[in-house]
């Protein structure tokens, strides 16, 4: 029941996303609590009310944590994402001492869900366990038609606006946190950098970008599509045999040049916030060059991915959630590191020369039972950033998070919460 729950957030979206989830909560009876780590943790929990500064040193947390959930009492832990440190530590001694662990992440079959899942997800999610076979059984137990995404839906401005917003109090307002650690290897002030010079060269690159793909859309060349990642994202680094981008993309490109045939072309498509904070477009074309296939390789600056897979022979990636995109048109993928939709039904199992080579074709009826089994269970529709989407998520995740089960338990027992046509919701 609510009235007995005692909810303690940690780290969540930029914005005021887990604010308004918090008064939800309350609304349905259960008390709230915060642990803010810095000052932009601070600005989007509006009011003093039941908010907790930890001030102290990373080393501490784990002793302040244990301490807070006994004095609080606490029944259920929310965060964003599992990986951090912070949360790592938090999430190992929730789960020892029996209490729920929820957890948000950026949608499975993004941009139009978010992911909600209990324990962990992506590498820790318990998906990585489940089978086809499992999946297409629990579904005998619904019949739901899947629903379909707007036309309409992103929230990209609204992200970045927040993640602006949020650094500027940790760089400029941060005195009373003096002990701060972010969970990335540079520095904020770094990543700053970094993205202010991306922003100002923005009309240069979206021109790059532009050409590239003119060179690409009218080559008239069969071509593979590699699906790049900020590789000090969780997924690439907790999730995956590589610790750098390099690492990945010689590899790629050792693959390529020896089974691809002779007359394809590859193409590295970066992540849309890609900093570039290294020149990844110089480090292809040497690593392409000392590999003698420099004439076949490009390279596209973020962008949209739908232009590019409308022709693409096949793609590669770590563990991109792009790769879904992959999925949904029955494009051969092949995959690297530890994913939710790594299954042998339809990603590619043979090493990397024979997929160029001859890639096979994903079972696309395996692929729709996944993909309706996500919709069924951990995929809610809506969005962090976006008011819109804020207000679609709340109406189902709150009853979601109050429920005695988790999503995959409650398909099980035939008691998945209904999901209403998923639309632009005004």
């Amino acid at each position: 029941m609510s009235q007995n729950r005692r909810f303690l957030f940690l780290q969540g979206p930029h914005g005021p996303f887990f604010h308004r989830l918090g008064q939800m909560l309350q609304a349905a009876g259960a008390e709230v609590w915060r642990v803010g780590f810095n000052a932009g943790d601070r600005a989007f929990w509006f009011g003093a009310a039941g908010y907790i500064a930890y001030r102290d040193r990373p080393e501490h947390w784990a002793t302040f944590f244990t301490g807070l959930t006994d004095e609080k009492q606490i029944t259920d832990i929310v965060l964003y994402g599992d990986t951090r440190p912070i949360h790592a530590r938090a999430i190992a001694i929730a789960k020892s001492k029996g209490i729920a662990v929820h957890v948000l992440e950026e949608g499975y079959l993004r941009p139009w869900w978010v992911t909600y899942e209990r324990g962990g997800t992506n590498g820790h999610s318990r998906l990585m366990e489940t089978s086809i076979a499992d999946m297409t059984k629990a579904l005998e137990m619904s019949d739901l038609d899947v629903p379909e995404p707007p036309a309409h839906w992103g929230d990209m401005r609204q992200h970045v606006f927040y993640g602006a917003l949020y650094h500027w109090f940790v760089l400029f307002r941060n005195r009373d946190y003096r002990h701060f650690q972010g969970h990335r290897d540079r520095s904020l002030m770094s990543e700053t950098r970094a993205y202010t010079r991306r922003l100002l060269l923005m009309p240069l690159l979206r021109l790059d970008r532009m050409l590239a793909t003119a060179r690409i859309k009218h080559g008239g060349f069969p071509y593979h599509l590699v699906l790049m990642q900020l590789d000090h994202d969780a997924s690439f680094q907790m999730h995956s045999p590589f610790k750098t981008a390099e690492e990945f993309i010689d590899l790629v490109l050792a693959g390529f040049a020896e089974g691809a045939p002779r007359h394809h072309h590859l193409v590295f498509k970066a992540h849309p916030l890609e900093s570039e904070r290294i020149p990844l477009k110089t480090r292809i074309r040497d690593l392409a060059r000392r590999h003698g296939i420099a004439d076949r390789v490009h390279y596209v600056r973020g962008g949209k991915l739908a232009q590019l897979l409308d022709h693409a022979r096949t793609a590669v990636t770590v563990n991109s959630t792009a790769a879904q995109q992959v999925l949904w048109r029955g494009i051969p993928l092949k995959v690297f590191g530890d994913a939710v939709y790594a299954k042998p039904e339809f990603v590619a199992t043979e090493p990397l020369p024979a997929f160029f080579a001859e890639p096979g074709r994903p079972d696309m009826r395996a692929y729709r039972d996944y993909r309706r089994y996500l919709l069924e269970t951990s995929q809610v529709p809506g969005g962090f950033y976006s008011a819109r989407g804020r207000r679609q998520l709340l109406r189902e995740v709150v009853d979601m998070m109050l429920s005695d089960v988790d999503p995959y338990d409650a398909l099980k027992l035939g008691r998945s919460a209904p999901r209403q046509p998923l639309r632009i919701v005004k």
